[in-house]
């Protein structure tokens, strides 16, 4: 079992080979934006739930490859015969320039992250400057959170900002 380079799974998809793309980013992620059409949702956290064929051939998509491996091994360790995990996810996919279905409406789960732990480290920066020095804290918080976030792969503030109201629209839509 390896991995396939997007350039590869571009002409898998264009030559109609039969394979299962499964996506296995959170389904907020998902909904906003990913490869095609033909992409199935099952989440990292899901993926021992998947009932095909165990010679079937499955494309496991992430954001980054991270969570697709990891999906990889668990299907492997499961007994799949022929599953692959798509080189740097779907930024690499991104960065070929190959096209991608979006939602439009709601930012993208990681760039929500993004805009929430700037504001964090925000405040508890200039909280710390300005009103007490305990707020410093918070920015220490959200910093060992995104680093650990980066390491694992697993973020726990995209999981809380995937159940917020606005994302709320983008679940519904789910494969």
């Amino acid at each position: 079992m390896s991995n396939i380079t997007s350039r590869a799974l571009k002409d898998k998809i264009e030559q109609g080979e039969t394979h299962h793309l499964i996506d296995v980013r959170t389904t907020p992620e998902f909904n906003s934006e990913s490869i095609d059409a033909t992409c199935r949702n099952i989440p990292l956290d899901r993926i021992t739930a998947l009932n095909l064929p165990k010679e079937s051939q499955i494309v496991l998509v992430c954001a980054s490859g991270n969570r697709s491996s990891r999906a990889k091994d668990t299907l492997i360790e499961q007994g799949f015969t022929n599953v692959y995990s798509l080189d740097g996810g779907l930024a690499e996919w991104k960065g070929n320039k190959l096209p991608t279905r979006n939602v439009k409406g709601t930012l993208p789960i990681m760039r929500q992250v993004q805009v929430t732990a700037g504001i964090l480290i925000l405040i508890g920066t200039l909280g710390s400057l300005f009103l007490t020095s305990s707020f410093i804290w918070l920015a220490v918080f959200v910093g060992a959170g995104l680093t650990f976030s980066g390491l694992s792969g697993w973020c726990g503030m995209a999981i809380l900002l995937g159940h917020m109201p606005w994302n709320k629209k983008i679940q519904a839509c789910s494969s």
